[in-house]
């Protein structure tokens, strides 16, 4: 490839390496931008300013359009249509219930048929031999919200996905407006809904003004229906509703190829993007810039709770223990990068839509 077509994100450093036995086996890439309250960048990791494709971690902010739009969700359903689900019974029963707030049902939802995520749930119906479903997929919470929302506001609900849709644009003002950039590109998700591309940058700026907003603003139902459900937003021992659950007034996003994003209520935002799209590596770049944040000091419980998320990336040999992935984030220091401890069970990688 020329330099002239190559990527700026190829030009990313090294965010964390994969030790094992003391040997660094591999190295993942990734751009890491940390903003004030103010919206100006404390640290910048990389090409923190190239536009990426947050996938599922702009569906908070694709919730406050919902709710401008007039969307009516309670706090439960309003973090599930925030979700990248784990597809729980529970997840499910509360997408049926948004649409049937509006009238309609699972056949309106147009999103990739799929399998739950949770791996429980996902056996359970390979052994009963039940069909890919939309209402299983893990954005079935958003696209039932948005149904909610064209209902409301008496627009088409059978082109909604269209990327000039009233609904779409609006999400691309709202998306605008709190990442205070322009969206770029426009892509397709996963789950057939239009995917925007914005900043590194941006992203975190967003999550910080969602985080901090005021009580019955859109943007502070948003925030207040994460904080308050975490597992509606992710489900049963995922890394994301933890970290939420642990961190006083943090909300947080995960999405696919490897993105995290991060609001603090002091209005500071972190956004995480690894280059080659490992999920291995997201969450323990994401906890080393929290600890340099000093998220550690909002509660007696964040520090073993931050240890062992980073446990969960254990490098294993002939089934035990030999090593991890570690953060080496350009600009903490050695002093606040994460040495997860090799001594958990490890978690498989659930990856957000």
């Amino acid at each position: 490839m020329s330099e002239q077509t190559m990527s700026p994100l190829a030009q990313a450093p090294v965010v964390a390496e994969v030790v094992r036995n003391g040997f660094v086996e591999s190295v993942h890439h990734g751009v890491v931008a940390l903003t004030a309250a103010d919206g100006s960048t404390s640290l910048a990791v990389g090409p923190v300013d190239v536009p990426v494709l947050p996938r599922s971690s702009l569906k908070p902010l694709q919730a406050v359009a919902m709710l401008r739009a007039g969307a009516e969700l309670g706090d439960e359903l309003l973090a599930l249509a925030c979700a990248s689900h784990s597809g729980e019974p529970f997840h499910l029963e509360g997408a049926r219930r948004i649409l049937a707030s509006v009238g309609l049902d699972e056949s309106a939802l147009q999103n990739t048929p799929s399998r739950p995520l949770d791996d429980d749930e996902r056996e359970r119906w390979v052994r009963e031999g039940l069909p890919d479903s939309s209402l299983a997929q893990n954005c079935s919470g958003k696209h039932a919200g948005m149904l909610a929302a064209c209902r409301a506001a008496g627009w088409d609900t059978t082109t909604y996905l269209a990327a000039e849709h009233p609904l779409q644009r609006l999400i691309v003002e709202v998306v605008e407006e709190l990442t205070g950039d322009r969206v770029s590109a426009f892509t397709v998700d996963g789950c057939g809904a239009p995917a925007l591309a914005v900043s590194t940058a941006g992203l975190a700026r967003a999550f910080g003004a969602l985080a901090a907003a005021g009580p019955g603003t859109p943007e502070g139902r948003v925030a207040a229906a994460i904080g308050a459900h975490p597992a509606w937003l992710g489900g049963t021992g995922r890394d994301v509703t933890e970290l939420i659950e642990v961190v006083p007034g943090l909300i947080a996003k995960d999405g696919a190829e490897s993105v995290y994003a991060v609001g603090l209520a002091d209005g500071r935002g972190l956004a995480v993007k690894i280059t080659d799209g490992a999920e291995r590596a997201r969450v323990v770049v994401t906890t080393a810039v929290l600890r340099a944040a000093g998220v550690q000091r909002l509660a007696p419980s964040v520090t073993e709770a931050l240890n062992r998320l980073d446990a969960r990336a254990v490098v294993r040999g002939h089934g035990q223990p030999v090593g991890a992935v570690r953060a080496v984030v350009p600009g903490l220091g050695t002093a606040t990068r994460a040495t997860p401890q090799a001594d958990g069970p490890g978690m498989p990688s659930r990856g957000a839509g």
